[in-house]
């Protein structure tokens, strides 16, 4: 990252290929893999590694809680973002009258546990406009019933980063909804500036380079009393062993709550590696650095016949570029042949920077995206 040399030295399977597509699958520094085999060794000394498990567990609560401004104590770990959603669905326990406020850019972890016809609750959807959640469209969705609103930082669909200041604002004017915060397209591309937020949820294998299997949850203490899941399982119990266990069943408060089970200690281990790397490198550094090439592909995309997607608005852009084009598939196989590499989905193109990424990347996309363009109006 952002020099050639350590570029190599942290993602030599980069070499020749053009990868912009972290916003699907983060390249893991060596590191990770180094961390996963450590998990192997110490797994190998039976329950005399529990402890060093443990260790790798408490570096992971502390290097996200940096990350997210809280608290080591404020971090949860479950297993990916959908399921830290369902165990959000459950210490809500919403009820009929209740009303949830989801959105049209959002990815389906965060939206479908209040569309199943087990929850009774209302969902409102706030709908972008010009490829953007525009905050006076959300306060009309507002009111005495709201009990949540949830929302990604940046979508997974164009890229569009909301203004979260204003939709904290707008949350707390006009109703008594918790706000959840899904940064999983953010967290670790860009700085994080999180207050007012409730709920916070990421998964772990894009930006922050680490593996699957991984779901990282930041429960203010202020919030703790909503945000305990009152599930069975063991880990996230008081007592899971006592005299009273089969009489009854005390969740650990907040986000302590929503591991369930057993860790995923082999993810936790790459997430402490990855998030470790992250750090030492900067997620300020790296953001400085990936931001010219966002804006650049940018420009450039806007000069082409395809229909941009993500607003041409700097203030509300990460890492995530996004484009139509009627013969897509087409284009896409072509990138991928010249190692270009982007994600199709549904007639989208999109296209993610990293701080691995470089303007000769941008450059190489654009000159590759042309071609593709004139091969298939030539058809």
């Amino acid at each position: 990252m952002l020099t050639d040399q350590t570029r190599r030295e942290a993602f030599p399977s980069l070499e020749g290929m053009t990868y912009l597509n972290t916003a699907a699958e983060g390249i893991p520094p060596p590191a990770v893999g180094e961390a996963l085999q450590q998990y192997f060794y110490d797994h190998q000394l039976g329950m005399d590694g529990r402890e060093r498990h443990q260790a790798q567990r408490e570096a992971v609560k502390t290097l996200t809680a940096q990350l997210y401004g809280l608290t080591p104590a404020e971090i949860g770990l479950s297993s990916c973002s959908s399921e830290v959603y369902n165990l959000a669905a459950l210490a809500l326990q919403l009820q009929s009258g209740d009303e949830v406020v989801i959105n049209d850019l959002d990815f389906p972890a965060g939206a479908t546990p209040w569309l199943q016809p087990t929850c009774p609750a209302t969902v409102k959807v706030w709908r972008a406009r010009g490829g953007g959640l525009r905050v006076e469209e959300l306060i009309p969705l507002l009111g005495p019933a709201t009990r949540l609103v949830t929302v990604s930082l940046v979508s997974f669909f164009n890229g569009f980063m909301i203004p979260l200041a204003e939709v904290v604002a707008a949350v707390r004017r006009h109703s008594p909804a918790l706000l959840a915060l899904d940064v999983t397209q953010a967290l670790g591309r860009i700085p994080l500036h999180l207050a007012g937020v409730d709920l916070i949820v990421s998964s772990t294998h894009k930006w922050i380079l680490a593996c699957h299997g991984g779901g990282l949850v930041g429960v203010p203490k202020e919030r703790t009393q909503e945000w305990t899941v009152p599930a069975g399982g063991w880990f996230n119990l008081q007592d899971a062993f006592g005299p009273h266990r089969f009489e009854q069943a005390v969740s650990l408060p907040g986000a302590a709550s929503f591991t369930v089970g057993m860790p995923n200690y082999p993810a936790i281990y790459a997430i402490r590696a990855a998030l470790a790397y992250i750090q030492s490198v900067g997620v300020e550094a790296i953001d400085a650095a990936a931001r010219p090439l966002v804006l650049a592909c940018l420009e450039g995309l806007a000069r082409l016949p395809v229909e941009l997607l993500t607003p041409q608005e700097p203030d509300a852009l990460a890492g995530i570029l996004a484009f139509r084009h009627p013969a897509s598939e087409k284009i896409h196989r072509y990138l991928h042949a010249q190692n270009v590499h982007v994600m199709a989905h549904a007639g989208r193109l999109r296209v993610s920077l990293h701080g691995y990424n470089t303007m000769a990347d941008v450059e190489k996309f654009l000159q590759k995206l042309e071609e593709a363009l004139k091969l298939v109006g030539a058809n």
